[in-house]
């Protein structure tokens, strides 16, 4: 299929899920063209964004013809299929679980317990208060970072990036955890492996385009 091929990309400037699909965009020479849906505003429980996802989450994804995509590791899973390379897989079996198992934590372990769903509730029916909030960032930003840290620091398949030296979905999905931490101005100490790493992400264009300081919507 071409390299051409156009989507539909609804997104939000933060939107850790919306970042890493930018990246894996950038990376395999895709475009997008994005549309802001405001999440500090409710705009995601519009009916018309709720035809495209029920869940009301970011980002959403069509390609003209087909039904939308949703989830973020899915997309990434549907790029690596439709443009193979540059690979976000590597060759393997155990290989491939690896990379998946690292990005389910980060993307499916992390990345849900901060949304602005969560948040929300927290905050409206759980009686948190801001102090209460950052506190619980904090907490499972640094129950993730730690627990990556710990195998990135041991396992023998790390290189310049999480498996190796080529960046794989582990990679999209681990940066787009630290961009998020950023927005919030939150720093984990002592994770010397993932800020190497992550260097040697936002050394690549298609990471550092992917930033959300850079994109629509975010504060000037």
């Amino acid at each position: 299929m071409s390299t051409q091929a156009a989507f539909e990309l609804f997104a939000f400037w933060r939107s850790s899920a919306t970042y890493r699909v930018r990246v894996a965009l950038n990376l395999k020479g895709l475009s997008a063209q994005e549309y802001f849906v405001n999440l500090d505003t409710g705009e995601q429980h519009k009916p018309e964004f709720l035809k495209l996802n029920p869940m009301a989450t970011i980002p959403a994804m069509l390609q003209s013809g087909h039904a939308p995509l949703t989830q973020s590791l899915a997309i990434l899973e549907f790029l690596e299929e439709l443009q193979p390379a540059p690979a976000l897989l590597p060759a393997g079996l155990h290989a491939r679980a690896r990379v998946r198992s690292l990005a389910a934590m980060l993307a499916a372990d992390t990345h849900p317990l901060i949304t602005p769903r969560v948040k929300k509730y927290l905050m409206g029916t759980g009686g948190f208060d801001d102090a209460k909030w950052r506190a619980w960032q904090i907490n499972w930003f640094s129950t993730g970072l730690q627990a990556i840290e710990q195998r990135l620091a041991t396992e023998p398949e790390v290189g310049n990036f999480c498996h190796g030296d080529s960046p794989t979905m582990a990679d999209i999905c681990l940066a787009s955890i630290i961009v998020v931490t950023r927005v919030f101005k939150i720093t984990i100490a002592d994770i010397p492996t993932v800020d190497r790493i992550m260097r040697n992400c936002e050394a690549l264009e298609a990471f550092a385009k992917a930033d959300p300081q850079r994109q629509q919507g975010a504060p000037a």
